[in-house]
């Protein structure tokens, strides 16, 4: 064997949506802060992230991180977020996979019964309070940066489907609210996709017709994902509904979408739906929840926001290395249009 390149990676799942974690392998990137060294990434070693998760050793349904050093003095991590098409200013699910990761493997200590932490994520800094027992973390409870609505209510034409209403807004990613019901749907496993084809239409409009614009920090995108959004009800003093998040290039995310979440949780807020302090329970399509509540609010901007927090739990599934041998053609990996819609 003469591999040129080698990756620890420590395979993950957060209620059901996986998130590698390389713990090994990339050192460090250039950037004072974990923004920047996400853009160098993007625009220097695109080739990495494409390494990981494009076949043959990804598939499309995979996420990963890259655990980096930080320079900010509060934080005791930092991590780059991977997608298939993007590099996220923030995930839920992928932060409860990274902290799931640090602990479990020993990179940082952990503390029973509570294991506290700040991390670095390319959004800002995120608090993270970790329920541990026997060596396992039980739970991750993140607290986010603020989500805040950009639209409300608005009507964007969508081939096919005619005239939808829809919500936009941010949670760490820009999202594309639609109702479920609306559209017929009860947002079951057999459904899955055909509310693929119908996320990628609605997202191309919504992004074409809603003008979206980050107010600190244009350099984050604006509209990448659709969420259907099932209608919530109260159940034992809390609020449940279910959901399902379609993520390019045209997937159902497994868990109920961390920051999906917390987008849903601005959107409820700014129609007063739900009030700092209650419990939303979140289910995903495969069953699974994130708990989540609003704890402040704030101002992003010129938009009203929330500050909300969402819980879950990760396991650990595999713990591998990944390899470049010189003489491999697919040193980038691949694409095809079978599952990834687009060859590459």
């Amino acid at each position: 064997m003469r591999w040129s390149q080698t990756f620890t990676v420590v395979d993950c799942h957060a209620e059901g949506e996986i998130g590698k974690v390389v713990t090994g392998g990339v050192f460090d990137v250039p950037g004072r802060t974990m923004f920047d060294k996400m853009r160098h990434l993007a625009e220097h070693r695109d080739g990495l992230r494409k390494f990981v998760l494009f076949e043959p050793r990804g598939t499309v349904n995979h996420n990963a991180n890259i655990i980096l050093p930080t320079n900010n003095p509060e934080a005791a991590m930092g991590f780059v977020i991977l997608e298939s098409t993007e590099y996220p200013a923030m995930s839920g699910s992928n932060t409860i996979c990274v902290a799931t990761a640090l602990l479990e493997t020993g990179i940082l200590p952990m503390k029973e019964p509570v294991t506290e932490l700040v991390l670095e994520a390319p959004g800002g800094l995120i608090k993270v309070t970790c329920d541990c027992k026997d060596g396992k973390v039980r739970q991750v409870k993140f607290t986010n940066q603020p989500a805040f609505a950009y639209h409300l209510d608005k009507v964007v034409e969508v081939e096919g489907l005619g005239s939808l209403k829809v919500d936009v807004a941010y949670g760490g990613m820009t999202y594309v609210h639609v109702d479920a019901t609306a559209l017929g749907l009860g947002l079951t496993r057999d459904e899955a996709r055909d509310l693929c084809g119908l996320g990628q239409r609605i997202k191309t409009a919504a992004a074409a017709q809603l003008e979206v614009s980050h107010p600190e920090n244009p350099l984050i995108p604006g509209i990448t994902q659709t969420q259907f959004m099932g209608p919530f009800r109260r159940e034992g003093g809390r609020l449940t509904a279910k959901n399902t998040v379609i993520v390019s290039p045209g997937r159902n995310d497994r868990s109920p979408c961390g920051t999906g979440t917390c987008a849903r949780l601005a959107v409820m807020h700014a129609k007063g739906q739900i009030k700092p302090g209650e419990v939303f329970d979140h289910e995903s399509l495969i069953g699974t929840h994130f708990i989540s509540e609003i704890v402040g609010t704030t101002k992003v901007g010129r938009y009203p926001a929330v500050i909300p927090t969402v819980a879950g739990q990760a396991w650990i599934t595999a713990i591998s290395q990944f390899g470049y041998d010189p003489t491999d053609p697919f040193p980038e990996g691949f694409t095809l249009s079978d599952v990834w819609l687009k060859a590459l």
